[in-house]
């Protein structure tokens, strides 16, 4: 076992990479020391202060302002903003000693290999032996840059290659040098996936390494193919987007948010340094590229790319005459016929038969693409699962080249390849010959691949540590309705998965949740509520609720919120303990669920709160009576309580939503010294079943209904109602908000009661449910949930 540990890391450049990967590294608790140039000469601020180059502030201005910058960035790159705390900054003269003392250093300084070269030499001089050196490189050999340098440097030396940005891109491709010691790849495959929360893939030396060399093939790709099949730029981002798996942002957003000069500069140096590659032609660049570098037309950087901002107005490049026109709506025959498919895995049979240009696309498209990464093996990599992982992890694909082409159908495959005037490469039909039909498989909970040499299945390695729902669903499923399925995950621990549209949470995925602790109860010792689909839950079915309050059938509607309410509380009361694992969105009835659990073990990337009064009701499923327990909870002897109350109010009547689960700390959402958070989501279901059969054998002892919650009644309402107020007659709150605002601050004070009292959690959900039915007969309350519905977006009315 590998007895390294990183408590310090010194990061060598600051630019947005640079910056990023410090707060990354901050964001999971380990010391950094991020260094960069000095200035040359003095800007016109430090000249009206009287300050020379020698003054600290000066020499310190590169590597503070461009942290600064990043810190300020939308979307964070850190889960905390207390965390950059744990970031030192310094220049290279001055600090560069400092290095003796941490545990790795990493190089990002601007991709010159000349540069990075003499960076490393002045690095040896004061790092200590034993010391982990990496490069952040996206492309520059690896066996260039150790050239020279000592035997402990080299063998203690690789690449290290993020993804910006950093914190939310998870491929960290590990590049091994001449000499590396197998010891230091091994802990840095480890630490990538444990600490630092990433998919791991060790890839070999070649240009672009793995990710950017098929990612970059892809889009020169499209850039080639755009003019043939007479495809605008939105047409190509509508077929390269969501609906095969893909960011929104899809190909040409994705290049202007990248920047287009960062891309042409990778696809430059594959087309330089891969002479032999068969799709070499295509890494050069096509003419209306070249147009726009000379023009800076490079992006969001610049103001403009293949989209331009004109007021609120989005305009679209027209590859043709090179103006920018009003962008246009695009629709498919063959996208429509993936309407119904919710699993992106299912589209792909369809989507290669369209008999419009769509299916024009998508044949010659995967034609092209499974022809490249089937001749990338053995070049770029010997397993075939690592190009699936490189995509998947650090461009956002939800499925490898290879997953797609088992979806096909790998013969089918060949098929469409040889209708293109492609080929696979040679182990392809090798394997099929050798009687195994996919690429991957399913045994025993666990996934295989293809192994090339060996001709079998082999299992992919590293999975011991992940639960994979997909993998154990069919074989221990224990029950299942529309709403979720219920399996068995071993040790005595049942698990709850929704399967509703988004996650949604209506009637069915209710009952399931009662039928979970219900056998749980009976047979199993703890339950776990977890998935891993995008998002853990966008709350609760507002169509349905739309539907019952536009019919006016609220004794319905009553009973429905009353079975949300009893739902919650049999998971808070039952005689197992229960642990949610929320990640992504966990919105309203989902963040409901989340604080209703014994422990919740959040994924650090969730993005959690209670959002309902976008759609003009109050949270219904406890979440209101939840807040205002909490808040007595936290109530101090000499306490202005009323303080404390209001702040968890405003959680709820600003429709706060923590970024991080970090956040939901401060928003009272998760609980210090209760809920634990993990930065790899792969863990995140295995981790939860720890903590659910080490809650069962530490003695876990039903819960006592509480009727100690302590509410302070007028005193605390009459406060909220004088605010509310004035939130209204400055223009803050719409005259509808106001009215949510009362209903809730009437709920959160427990009444009109005269003096604080100590009132049951019974008192305050009848409550919550009374203000969330007389909402849902409000006109204004109904326009917000159908625009909801309908757009996606909250209305103020």
């Amino acid at each position: 076992m590998n007895k390294r540990r990183i408590k310090k890391i010194a990061v060598i450049g600051s630019g947005i990479m640079g910056s990023g990967i410090a707060c990354h590294f901050a964001n999971i608790g380990v010391d950094v020391l991020l260094l960069d140039i000095i200035p040359r000469e003095l800007n016109d601020a430090e000249k009206a202060k009287g300050l020379t180059l020698e003054s600290k502030q000066v020499r310190n201005r590169l590597v503070n302002d461009s942290l600064a910058n990043s810190l300020k960035s939308k979307p964070s790159p850190i889960y905390h903003q207390s965390f950059a705390s744990r970031i030192t900054t310094g220049n290279l003269e001055d600090d560069i000693a400092k290095v003796k003392d941490v545990d790795w250093i990493m190089e990002v300084v601007v991709e010159r290999l000349d540069i990075k070269k003499l960076v490393f030499e002045k690095l040896e001089k004061y790092r200590t032996p034993g010391t982990l050196i990496t490069s952040n490189t996206s492309g520059i050999p690896i066996h260039f840059m150790s050239e020279g340098r000592s035997e402990d440097f080299q063998k203690h030396f690789c690449g290290t290659h993020f993804f910006n940005p950093a914190r939310y891109l998870k491929l960290f491709e590990i590049i091994p040098g001449p000499k590396t010691d197998a010891s230091v790849l091994e802990f840095l495959n480890g630490y990538g996936e444990q600490f630092l929360g990433k998919t791991s893939v060790i890839a070999k030396d070649t240009p672009a390494f793995i990710g950017n060399r098929v990612g970059i093939f892809g889009i020169q790709s499209l850039f080639h193919q755009v003019k043939d099949l007479g495809l605008s730029v939105e047409e190509v981002d509508k077929l390269t987007g969501p609906v095969i798996g893909r960011p929104k942002s899809a190909t040409f957003r994705t290049v202007d948010v990248v920047g287009l000069d960062t891309l042409v500069h990778v696809a430059n140096g594959i087309y330089e340094n891969c002479p032999d590659d068969e799709a070499h032609e295509l890494f050069k660049l096509p003419d209306f590229i070249n147009t726009m570098m000379e023009n800076k037309w490079l992006g969001s950087k610049t103001g403009q790319g293949f989209y331009k901002k004109e007021g609120k107005e989005i305009k679209v490049l027209d590859l043709n005459t090179l103006e920018y026109r009003a962008s246009k709506k695009t629709s498919f025959a063959t996208l429509e016929l993936t309407k119904t498919i919710d699993k992106v895995i299912d589209r792909f049979k369809v989507l290669v038969s369209g008999k419009d240009k769509a299916g024009d696309f998508y044949r010659k498209n995967f034609a092209g693409m499974f022809e490249y990464v089937s001749n990338r093996i053995p070049e770029i990599s010997d397993e075939l699962y690592k190009i699936d992982d490189a995509m998947k992890a650090g461009f956002g694909w939800e499925h490898g080249p290879f997953q797609i082409w088992d979806a096909i159908g790998v013969e089918k495959g060949i098929q469409l390849m040889k209708a293109e005037g492609k080929q696979p490469a040679a182990w392809v039909q090798d394997m099929l010959n050798s009687g195994n039909k996919s690429f991957y498989s399913v045994k025993d909970g666990a996934s295989f691949y293809y192994d090339i040499p060996k001709k079998s299945q082999e299992k992919i390695p590293g999975q011991d540590a992940f639960i994979i729902l997909d993998n154990i669903r069919k074989s221990r499923e224990v029950f299942k309705n529309s709403g979720v399925v219920i399996e068995d995950l071993g040790d005595g621990i049942l698990n709850c998965e929704f399967q509703s549209k988004m996650n949604t949470i209506g009637g069915d995925v209710l009952a399931g949740l009662n039928k979970a602790v219900d056998l749980a109860e009976k047979d199993f010792a703890g339950l776990v509520i977890g998935n891993q689909g995008a998002n853990f839950s966008v709350g609760a079915n507002i169509g349905m609720i739309f539907m019952m309050a536009a019919e006016q059938e609220y004794d319905e509607l009553n009973m429905a919120i009353k079975y949300f309410q009893d739902t919650m509380m049999r998971m808070r009361y039952s005689a197992i303990p229960t642990v949610a694992a929320p990640h992504g969105m966990a919105l309203g009835g989902g963040c409901e669920l989340s604080m209703h659990a014994d422990k919740v073990v959040a994924a650090a990337e969730t993005y959690i709160g209670l959002v309902e009064f976008g759609v003009g009701v109050i949270p219904g499923g406890g979440g209101s009576k939840e807040m205002a327990l909490r808040a007595s909870d936290t109530f101090r002897k000499n306490d202005v309580e009323l303080n404390v109350l209001q702040e968890y109010f405003l959680t709820i009547g600003m429709a706060k939503v923590a970024t991080s689960a970090y956040e939901a700390f401060d928003l009272g959402i998760l609980q210090k010294g209760k809920d634990v958070v993990v930065v790899n989501r792969d863990r995140q279901i295995a981790t939860a079943k720890a903590y659910a059969k080490l809650m069962a054998e530490q003695g876990y002892t039903q819960p006592v209904k509480r009727t100690d919650v302590k509410v302070l009644g007028k005193q605390a309402l009459g406060m909220f109602l004088v605010g509310t107020d004035a939130m209204e007659a400055s223009n803050y709150i719409s005259e509808h908000d106001h009215k949510i605002a009362n209903k809730l601050a009437y709920v959160m004070a427990g009444g009109d009661l005269s003096e604080p009292t100590l009132v049951s959690e019974q008192y305050l959900l009848d409550l919550e449910r009374e203000a969330f039915l007389s909402l849902c007969t409000e006109r204004k309350t109904l326009e917000r949930i159908q625009h909801m519905l309908k757009t996606g977006k909250p209305l103020r009315n």
